[in-house]
């Protein structure tokens, strides 16, 4: 089994992005499974050109998009991504959309096949605080994990796909007001390498209650 596992290079005028920054620490066996690390760009448009051309060489039984959600305290595993797009700051190729589709031809949304509740256990029962998100945002983030799962659908006939964001790195947070989550590089890391055994472990999600009300 392969798991391409992608992270995000940094924006919005970060030094670093822990996303890409984790994914590089993972080891390049998980649960028996080949990992395949990917570094790709936060623009819309190229992002999932460079996805899919990696789908295309490496043939990957579970993709894992990985991105940085600053002001989250903990590992969230999306559920769903929406077909919209709307840049409250431009990427890094200076796009800015505004209210539009990411595929003319896609569903409304399309929900994550990966077993996000299976993920969510596993990082918790290690110790790592983590939940499930039930919004990924309309920024880049969102547009790859909307992208890849369209993909999925269309092209690539049994691939499973989702998408964790993490928070920010200590590191990033030293001038930041007080108060801003963050967590150990090292932790992400750990919280991936555990999310993506439950990924690989899993073809059935977990059956507990993880819903929330607002």
């Amino acid at each position: 089994m392969k798991v391409l596992v992608t992270g995000f290079d940094p924006f919005g005028g970060e030094a670093v992005n822990p996303a890409f920054e984790a994914v590089k620490l993972l080891p390049d066996q998980i649960a028996g499974a080949q990992i395949i690390k990917l570094e790709i760009p936060t623009v819309f448009t190229r992002s999932a050109r460079v996805v899919e051309q990696a789908m295309e060489e490496h043939k990957p039984d579970i993709v894992i998009d990985v991105g940085q959600a600053g002001g989250r305290s903990c590992m969230t595993v999306e559920k769903v991504a929406i077909n919209l797009a709307e840049a409250r700051i431009p990427d890094n190729d200076g796009e800015q959309p505004f209210d539009e589709p990411l595929r003319a031809d896609g569903e409304t949304a399309y929900f994550a096949t990966v077993p996000v509740k299976a993920m969510v256990e596993n990082m918790r029962k290690h110790g790592i605080p983590a939940h499930i998100s039930y919004t990924a945002g309309t920024y880049v983030c969102n547009s790859i994990m909307y992208n890849v799962l369209y993909l999925a659908a269309k092209k690539f006939p049994g691939v499973r796909a989702g998408f964790i964001h993490v928070p920010y790195e200590n590191g990033q947070v030293v001038n930041k007001p007080n108060g801003t989550p963050f967590m150990p590089l090292d932790l992400i890391a750990k919280g991936l390498e555990y999310a993506i055994e439950a990924a690989v472990q899993n073809t059935e999600d977990a059956k507990v209650t993880m819903g929330e009300t607002h």
